[in-house]
């Protein structure tokens, strides 16, 4: 009774804080929604004993994706009133996204009235005494360790190539020159002096 409970009030708080998301006219209401609904999937996922997957949704989209949204909405200076004002432009676009979700839904809700999954059918079948993370550590290091190392690569040229494109050479610059800063004697960097009463020091 009490895991229905939980059950219902995560997905209730889920579904509202969506509809939050997108309907709220603030955009950092709109990422403090989104943060909201992570939160609560997150919850649903330890009720169904994925607690690996909670935990990637807290860390991951919580602690890096949606406080990334939130940086970028406050300090960049956007218009929104001029992004408000295509939308009619991109309605079908949008249109088209929705029906494409409700068709999701549709068939998701007629492969759970199917029946349930047959287990021993799955791709990568896992002992049930084995816990959740150290299955997916054992699949990702061993069966799939090169789709993973391949995954690591990609995102690490995706970063160098955003690096890249958004590199600008500055003019007037000032850079450090290391050897120039080691090579520099404590005697070249001080002065000893002893100033009579009432005079300053000269710089």
């Amino acid at each position: 009774m009490i895991q229905a409970l939980a059950f219902y009030l995560f997905a209730l708080v889920v579904l509202l804080s969506g509809a939050m998301t997108i309907l709220s006219r603030n955009p950092v209401h709109s990422v403090l929604w989104l943060i909201l609904a992570f939160f609560n999937a997150a919850g649903l996922m330890v009720l169904v004993g994925a607690e690996f997957i909670a935990m990637l949704l807290v860390i991951v989209y919580v602690g890096a994706v949606a406080v990334l949204f939130l940086f970028v909405v406050m300090m960049l200076d956007i218009d929104f009133a001029e992004l408000r004002a295509g939308f009619v432009r991109y309605a079908a676009l949008g249109l088209l996204l929705a029906v494409a979700l409700v068709a999701e839904i549709l068939i998701g809700v007629g492969a759970w009235s199917a029946g349930g999954i047959n287990l021993a059918r799955r791709a990568a079948p896992t002992d049930a005494a084995v816990p959740n993370i150290e299955a997916i550590g054992q699949l990702l290091y061993t069966r799939y360790l090169f789709i993973f190392e391949g995954a690591g690569l990609v995102l690490l040229v995706a970063m160098i190539g955003a690096i890249v494109l958004t590199h600008r050479e500055r003019s007037g610059s000032r850079y450090q020159n290391i050897a120039r800063q080691n090579a520099r004697r404590p005697q070249d960097a001080t002065r000893n002096v002893r100033p009579e009463i009432g005079q300053g020091v000269q710089l």
